[in-house]
């Protein structure tokens, strides 16, 4: 399938190497002001080429907007749009046409379709996420309306990470750095650390976390779409992402119910709040009102710029040395695209339970 979402949903298509990466966005609510400079600055924040940490690619990646808004406004019809590529060096590929790259996509994509875009990896390329950080914008002018504010940030890289919780952060530091990590001291360490392994022709991994403000309560469901599994399945259909927990995650079968349990209390403003946030945000796959916090892993990049054993499409052993523009590491330019899939989320359980309460 490539359409995401429920009620707001964004179909995607285009290649790696074809012509360009564009979208439908189904759903979006009419009379929304849209903002183009804030909608290209999302775009800038995930293209390629904006510092010696990611790929020397060099796209603009300008969005054109074809169908849904007029006069600065949504209309509630489709919003078609389209991205064109123009810095594509295919010949790079040619020595990967009939040769899969181990830990990528080639082998699986060509086993079950019969023929595969070796350009790029064609739509298995993390290009394609261009239309989703173009839907995520787009829902963000909606929930940026309603008070709620989504930031995502790289908390490791390798073994190098961050000591302390989201709210020990200044959030306005994330964008002041390459890495997009809100501690300038360990952004640099990161950065070093990617310099080192860039050099070395090999990648690495890491973590992004992300936050997610202003959420009220209600929103998911108690049985099968679960609010933690929609996002999780949002963020696990990341290119390169291995692994999602939200709250105290896997750290938290250590500890007794007693010190797990989030104590109700009375709020200031006469509500109901939690003590703690060991939830997450989350309970019983419904949000709590509180932040909503989540971390995503993600696998160094599989293309490396080094000698790799391999097989070529008819199982004879090569070796193979990739060629063209990759990313040493995903973090720095996958901070944008883990916030568009949570916005995404986000927006369409509220127009869920909108129709619920019909």
């Amino acid at each position: 399938m490539n359409t995401f979402g429920q009620i707001y949903r964004l179909t995607t298509f285009g290649e790696s190497h074809g012509p360009g990466i564009g979208g439908v966005i189904d759903g979006m609510p009419a009379g929304i002001e849209v903002d183009m400079d804030f909608l290209q600055a999302e775009l800038d924040r995930r293209k390629p080429g904006q510092s010696a940490l990611t790929t020397a690619r060099k796209e603009g990646d300008k969005v054109e907007i074809l169908s849904g808004v007029f006069e600065g406004k949504t209309t509630g019809c489709p919003i078609g749009f389209l991205v064109r590529n123009e810095n594509q060096h295919s010949n790079d590929y040619d020595n990967m046409r009939d040769v899969f790259r181990p830990s990528h996509a080639d082998f699986t994509y060509q086993t079950k379709y019969g023929v595969r875009d070796h350009r790029g990896g064609g739509r298995t390329s993390a290009r394609e996420t261009i239309a989703r950080v173009v839907g995520g914008a787009f829902a963000k002018m909606v929930l940026l309306q309603k008070g709620i504010r989504i930031t995502a940030y790289t908390s490791q890289v390798g073994n190098i990470a961050l000591e302390r919780g989201y709210k020990d952060y200044d959030f306005s530091e994330i964008e002041k750095n390459p890495v997009r990590c809100p501690d300038a001291q360990k952004a640099q360490e990161m950065a070093k650390l990617i310099a080192e392994v860039k050099a070395d022709g090999d990648t690495i991994g890491g973590i992004i976390t992300g936050v997610i403000e202003g959420c009220p309560v209600g929103l998911g469901e108690p049985v099968f779409n679960k609010l933690h599994a929609q996002l999780g399945a949002a963020m696990l259909g990341i290119n390169a992402v291995k692994g999602f927990e939200y709250g105290e995650g896997f750290a938290g079968v250590t500890a007794r119910g007693s010190e797990q349990n989030d104590v109700f209390v009375p709020s200031a403003d006469g509500g109901i709040t939690t003590l703690t946030n060991h939830s997450g945000g989350i309970q019983g796959g419904l949000s709590n009102g509180q932040d909503i916090c989540f971390r995503v892993a993600f696998k160094p990049v599989a293309t490396l710029l080094r000698e790799q054993n391999t097989v070529d499409k008819n199982g004879k052993a090569v070796v193979l040395k990739a060629r063209g523009r990759h990313d040493p590491c995903v973090l720095p330019r996958a901070v944008p695209i883990v916030e568009a899939m949570a916005a995404m989320v986000i927006l369409d359980n509220f127009m869920l339970n909108n129709i619920h309460k019909c």
